[in-house]
């Protein structure tokens, strides 16, 4: 009798150890995940307001999406942007681990929580989270061409196709070849037209003389201009956006009377994703990944 209470004892014992050491190794487990992101997390300088903040990278994402792209936005729209923005950022950090990352255009826009809040108001934080959810599923992962991480460069909305990244950075990259995005034109960022008078035109393009003489026009296989000749002078299409601050390089100039009219067809250099264009691909039912693998030509997708 006895040595049968002592059997279930020792059963009882090996029931409860068999119970919690799952437990324990998944305790095990997490505590190591732990210390792995304290050791190799990435850190990333941003440059704000005259001074430089150093955040961790997804940290970092978060703000980078919440001021590059409305977060109205769909879901997977959002995480392309969130992949293209981190493979940005690293791209950078590889090139040159000690370099301050711009919080403007001239790298990626970046806000911090206190100015999404006052940018977003009573729905912040419905936004925050949609942002924050989209920079969440797709953490650590970013873009590679043949095991390197790509120059993820995007922009705001295309004419219809994407720009050679050789047309505007001069380089060769063969994952940023001119793809279409026909979907743009039914964005409110597609089309736009400014109005100005010939004084100004001519005072910003640095001419002297009182009338405008247009011609010789070429154009990108993109349908971008490449180069315009305005009174004799040869400008790049890069250049006349610039000097008049135009929304693309795809534009068009008329003379009537005392005014020069300036349409443009979509917003930003051109190269890389089109964020509107994302948003459009997202609609009909691309996926993060078919949308990142659409616009920039050969990558994967790797964490």
């Amino acid at each position: 009798m006895k040595s049968k209470y002592i059997y279930i004892f020792f059963l009882t014992i090996i029931i409860l150890l068999l119970a919690i050491t799952p437990k324990l190794k998944n305790q095990e487990s997490i505590s190591n995940n732990n210390k792995l992101l304290e050791t190799t997390g990435v850190k990333v300088k941003v440059e704000k307001e005259n001074s430089t903040i150093e955040l961790d990278l997804e940290e970092y994402v978060v703000g980078v999406l919440g001021c590059e792209m409305p977060a109205l936005f769909e879901e997977e729209a959002l995480k392309a942007g969130a992949v293209a923005a981190r493979t940005y950022v690293l791209n950078k950090i590889q090139a040159n681990e000690n370099k301050t990352i711009s919080s403007t255009t001239n790298d990626q826009c970046y806000s911090t929580n206190e100015e999404l809040a006052n940018k977003w108001q009573e729905n912040y934080q419905q936004y925050f989270q949609k942002i924050e959810k989209a920079v969440e599923n797709t953490s650590g992962e970013y873009m590679t061409y043949e095991d390197n991480i790509i120059k993820a460069y995007y922009f705001s909305t295309s004419n219809g196709y994407t720009e050679n990244v050789a047309n505007v950075f001069g380089e060769t990259l063969d994952y940023l070849v001119s793809v279409e995005s026909p979907y743009d034109e039914n964005t409110k960022q597609f089309y736009s037209k400014v109005i100005i008078n010939k004084e100004e035109f001519l005072n910003k393009l640095n001419l002297k003389e009182t009338n405008i003489k247009i011609g010789n026009i070429t154009r990108t296989e993109s349908n971008r201009v490449e180069t315009i000749t305005i009174n004799d002078k040869i400008y790049t299409g890069i250049e006349i956006r610039k000097l008049l601050n135009l929304r693309s390089t795809d534009f068009d100039i008329s003379i009537a009377g005392n005014e020069i009219e300036i349409a443009t067809k979509g917003y930003g250099h051109g190269v890389g994703m089109s964020q509107y264009g994302a948003n459009e691909l997202a609609k009909i039912g691309y996926a993060y990944d078919e949308i990142l693998k659409h616009y920039y030509s050969g990558i994967k997708i790797v964490k």
